[in-house]
């Protein structure tokens, strides 16, 4: 399976794989409307922690023993049997938030406009997720992992070298 990494000593903290994320999961694709007409505002399936020159996007990691899935009370979390990628059923999401509580890493998301949980699915029907293509400094890579490496920057240092 793909899986996201960020490369913390190039990331500059720029936001700009927020605002693709966010223009992404937009009704429209022009990002002045996306941003300035829409209501409610689409809200971005990862964000930007920093902290001093520290920088680095945090989004699903789509673990192999996902703890929000086994939390979800509804069984509105679930793996793709074929992508391997945590979805959202939005059907059956009742807003409970138990999978915020239960994801180690604080990559799930409330839209409490709607009263659901959101999280990166990877941009599912793309290539690539947006924030990978629409990265300045390739900060984020999107590589293939087996079996849940036990430390997945390896498999980073090896993908980029």
């Amino acid at each position: 399976m793909k899986r996201v990494y960020v490369k913390e000593e190039v990331c500059m903290g720029c936001h700009l794989c927020e605002v693709y994320c966010q223009l992404q999961h937009a009704q429209h694709r022009d990002l002045i409307k996306a941003f300035k007409r829409e209501s409610p505002r689409p809200l971005p399936r990862l964000r930007v922690e920093e902290n001093g020159p520290i920088a680095f996007s945090v989004r699903c990691r789509q673990c192999d023993e996902a703890p929000c899935v086994y939390a979800c009370l509804t069984g509105a979390l679930t793996r793709d049997e074929v992508t391997g990628v945590i979805v959202v059923d939005e059907e059956r999401c009742a807003g409970c938030w138990t999978c915020i509580l239960a994801c180690p890493f604080g990559a799930i998301r409330r839209d409490s406009k709607v009263g659901k949980a959101i999280k990166c699915e990877l941009c599912e029907g793309e290539s690539m997720p947006v924030c990978v293509t629409n990265c300045p400094n390739e900060a984020l890579v999107y590589v293939e992992v087996q079996g849940g490496s036990p430390n997945p920057e390896d498999k980073v240092k090896d993908a980029v070298e």
